[in-house]
């Protein structure tokens, strides 16, 4: 496994587990099969409904827990000092843990104007070592500049959709400058018609490699921490089996023509559903 430094030195495992869309049920089978496969990055959050299912593999695993990194992150409902704080408490005793490794601010909701005073709660539980990082997931560049610039600790992740499809430079740029490192949710296009592309499937018959393979390994070249999702034994295996290959120049150039802008999800800059 390689590991990427966070800018307060928590070492993070570049690859991880996603469990979006995992009933908390098959959570727990899933993040134990996902362990015993090698991974040792565990990404979930409030929205998901599985915070008791992960927790329940992490404890389980048989596995120290110093040496298993988990992230969860707090729902659009919870904006608010008192109220991060709050569910925060409630994440944790879900997950049954003692301490959190990254937790994150899901989305930012700029119509509620809330970001700022949740970060200040998220730092507070910094300083208090409740958990080891704290960082955002899906802020533009607008929102992370009035986050620096009203608060004292710099993001340390910033967890955006990318995917060939929507590669991100301009954002990702931006968190080099600054010390944040660009985590990537979907990072398979949600196993749709980009696995389907011919240049994808030239250069896994190129590396003997699978398309999915050949998009994590991507990612891994590029500098993100990518977290893709399964709750196939199999599948869970091969997306941790990357290490062993590497994209040459003309692989990474061919795999960045088929940026479209094309996104998955929603915009950021205009998702306020607080619910």
């Amino acid at each position: 496994m390689d590991f990427v430094t966070l800018n307060n030195g928590v070492r993070m495992p570049q690859l991880g587990f996603g469990v979006w869309r995992v009933p908390d049920a098959e959570a727990y089978t899933a993040v134990t099969a996902a362990i015993e496969a090698g991974y040792r990055s565990i990404d979930t959050a409030k929205l998901y409904r599985n915070e008791e299912g992960v927790g329940r593999a992490v404890r389980e695993s048989g596995v120290p827990r110093e040496e298993l990194f988990v992230t969860t992150k707090l729902w659009n409902d919870d904006h608010g000092h008192d109220a991060a704080l709050r569910a925060f408490d409630a994440s944790m005793d879900r997950l049954g843990l003692d301490y959190l490794d990254l937790y994150l601010i899901h989305w930012p909701l700029p119509a509620l104007d809330k970001y700022v005073e949740t970060w200040r709660a998220l730092e507070r539980l910094h300083s208090e070592g409740r958990v080891r990082a704290v960082g955002v997931s899906n802020f533009p560049v607008e929102h992370l500049e009035r986050l620096l610039g009203e608060s004292e600790i710099v993001p340390a992740v910033n967890q955006i959709e990318l995917h060939p499809m929507l590669p991100q430079a301009e954002l990702r740029e931006y968190h080099a400058a600054r010390g944040i490192v660009t985590e990537a949710w979907s990072p398979l296009g949600q196993g749709g018609r980009l696995l389907d592309e011919p240049v994808l499937g030239k250069l896994a018959d190129k590396h003997g490699r699978s398309p999915a393979q050949v998009v994590l390994r991507w990612h891994l070249q590029l500098g993100n921490v990518v977290i893709p999702k399964s709750v196939t034994p199999s599948r869970i295996a091969e997306n941790i089996d990357v290490f062993g290959f590497e994209l040459d120049a003309d692989d990474m150039a061919a795999i960045a023509g088929l940026d479209s802008g094309t996104r998955l999800g929603p915009d950021p800059a205009a998702f306020n559903r607080a619910g």
